[in-house]
């Protein structure tokens, strides 16, 4: 029984990581302060940039704060108690794998959520807090020179797998479940990602402060 524990804990930590990345701050945010529905306007993304196309910066902070929030409280949470429950030290990866699918496929609102960006980024904070914060000062480079949100985003997920092979060994020790979750938020992330390369490529991709046409 006591060999069962570990894994039943692992088991627990990693489902709890979803449902706290499934928790939709777009959509509380907007309720809270009386706001259109996310889902109804712009990409119809439950996320902070489409919460900023209804001009209300607040919302659209709180929102960001939040997503990035939760992801690192779920990987922080599970890096705490993993040990207490003799849980193996991979937990921590998977459940940086949970916290981010919650947001994207969120139970709370019928598996229908965001790309996931803002959670991605407090994911990884809570990984590696150096790796998070140069992918963040990527995200926040591109965005200042191009104004593009969604490029800035694409070459942020992008660069933190890159970022921790680089500092591999050297900045921070190699952990395979990192290098999973990291591999599996870039994929998912690219793949959420596709209608904006697109509109990217034709030039047709609206910049940060413009409405979505």
């Amino acid at each position: 029984m006591s060999s069962f524990l570990p894994w039943l804990a692992a088991l627990t930590l990693i489902a709890g990581s979803y449902l706290v990345g499934s928790i939709p701050f777009a959509v509380v945010v907007s309720k809270a302060m009386g706001l259109q529905d996310p889902r109804t306007f712009g990409s119809g993304n439950p996320g902070a940039t489409n919460v900023l196309r209804t001009g209300n910066r607040k919302a659209a902070l709180l929102t960001l704060i939040g997503d990035a929030a939760k992801g690192w409280v779920a990987v922080w949470a599970t890096a705490t108690l993993a040990p207490i429950f003799g849980a193996p030290s991979s937990v921590v990866g998977l459940s940086a794998i949970a916290a981010f699918l919650g947001h994207v496929y969120p139970v709370f609102l019928g598996f229908k959520g965001g790309k996931g960006v803002a959670t991605a980024l407090g994911v990884v904070l809570a990984l590696n807090p150096w790796l998070g914060l140069a992918t963040a000062l990527t995200w926040l480079l591109v965005a200042y020179t191009t104004r593009y949100s969604s490029l800035s985003s694409i070459l942020a997920a992008i660069s933190a797998p890159l970022y921790y092979f680089l500092g591999a060994g050297a900045a921070w020790p190699m952990q395979g479940s990192f290098v999973l979750a990291l591999l599996v938020l870039c994929a998912v992330l690219l793949v959420r990602h596709q209608a904006n390369i697109s509109r990217l490529l034709q030039g047709k991709e609206p910049r940060i402060g413009q409405g979505k046409k």
